[in-house]
């Protein structure tokens, strides 16, 4: 897969270490001269260049990109890169930082944007996620806000525990992807039975979560 990656700063480098351990191709874009440290990355490509310019975009041949990482430490950046990569170079998926939690309201579909990065609303999920039971977690949006990835964990008074996954009558668009359970991941089978203290993850879309919430904290009858 190859990924372009806007922004060398520290979270550019950082998911351009991840990339190519995992064998991918990236170039990183950056018109800082000081930021282009050739040393800190080896096996990453190089441009200097402005990642909202035509002409440097081209050069990356962005057009053959499969993933742009819009990374810089400005939002108008990210988004004006978001736009271009899909509406000039038919980039199949982007990905944008949000720097201002104010801004991520403008990351969507309508500026190219297919996944928002937002830092402060991510670590607001893990500390959810870490003490909630009980409550559905937002964790993450997909395919431009038509799916979210939902955590649930499950409170011993709840009705599904000693259910069995196949009987359950999940909502529509909502699809239960995995299980963790005593620290152990697992894609669940209709026939594993839920337990308290299960954490669920769900892909679900917006309008179904208010359903798959009522239908999680049901109680025992």
């Amino acid at each position: 897969m190859r990924v372009v990656i806007a922004g060398a700063g520290s979270v550019g480098r950082s998911v351009a270490r991840e990339l190519i351990d995992k064998k991918h191709e990236v170039l990183l874009i950056d018109q800082s001269k000081e930021a282009l440290d050739h040393e800190r990355i080896p096996g990453a490509e190089w441009l200097l260049s402005d990642a909202c310019e035509l002409a440097g975009l081209g050069e990356a041949k962005l057009e053959e990109a499969d993933v742009v990482v819009a990374a810089t430490g400005d939002d108008k950046t990210n988004l004006v890169l978001s736009l271009l990569a899909k509406t000039e170079f038919g980039v199949p998926r982007t990905v944008s930082r949000v720097n201002n939690p104010k801004n991520e309201w403008l990351f969507d579909e309508n500026w190219g944007v297919d996944v928002a990065v937002s830092t402060p609303r991510l670590m607001t999920a893990l500390v959810e996620e870490a003490v909630e039971v009980g409550g559905l977690v937002h964790l993450m949006s997909f395919e431009r806000g038509q799916a979210g990835l939902m955590e649930f964990t499950v409170h011993e008074s709840s009705g599904l525990v000693a259910s069995r996954i196949g009987d359950i009558a999940f909502p529509l668009d909502t699809v239960l992807v995995a299980v963790i359970r005593n620290s152990r991941a697992f894609a669940p089978s209709s026939d594993d039975v839920i337990e308290a203290g299960d954490e669920l993850f769900f892909l679900s879309s917006p309008d179904q979560q208010g359903a798959l919430l009522e239908l999680l904290q049901s109680p025992t009858q």
